[in-house]
């Protein structure tokens, strides 16, 4: 007997293979993961600016060591200021819930720089056990098991 039932997740089938490549390769140029940034700032040859977008009171809670502080509503009047045209851009906000990052990779993009923004924001980034600089100094926090494997700068993905 036939299970004719149709599957919720394939309502809408999935793309044609080719038009599979265009977007996500248009996605990963937009976007960036917490494991991989703080890889590439463990490199000591990031190729980039990692830009925090918060406003004060959140930069001053905790930042990711080594990010500039640029709250987006400041980046019109500061970027030509603080950011080399030649080099890229990573933005980072609050979270997922938070479009923050968006709005700021958006500015900076308006004013010709090239940029990507760190998806999960500083929530991931705390949450797979990377360091984050607060008025005590550097504080490090166990990664979550349920989103990065303990102990590893990577979840090898």
């Amino acid at each position: 007997m036939e299970n004719n039932a149709a599957s919720a997740a394939l309502t809408v089938p999935p793309a044609h293979p080719a038009d599979a490549v265009t977007f996500f390769e248009g996605r990963l140029s937009f976007q960036a993961d917490v494991s991989d940034v703080r890889a590439s700032l463990l490199s000591g040859h990031a190729g980039f600016v990692l830009i925090d977008s918060r406003g004060v009171a959140g930069w001053q809670q905790a930042h990711i060591p080594g990010a500039l502080h640029l709250p987006t509503a400041d980046i019109p009047a500061r970027a030509a200021a603080l950011l080399d045209p030649a080099l890229p851009v990573i933005t980072y906000c609050w979270g997922p819930g938070c479009d923050g990052a968006t709005r700021s990779a958006l500015a900076l993009a308006r004013l010709g720089y090239r940029v990507k923004e760190m998806i999960g924001g500083i929530e991931y980034w705390i949450r797979e056990g990377f360091p984050v600089r607060t008025p005590d100094g550097v504080e490090l926090r166990p990664a979550d098991p349920l989103t990065a494997p303990p102990g590893a700068i990577t979840c090898a993905c």
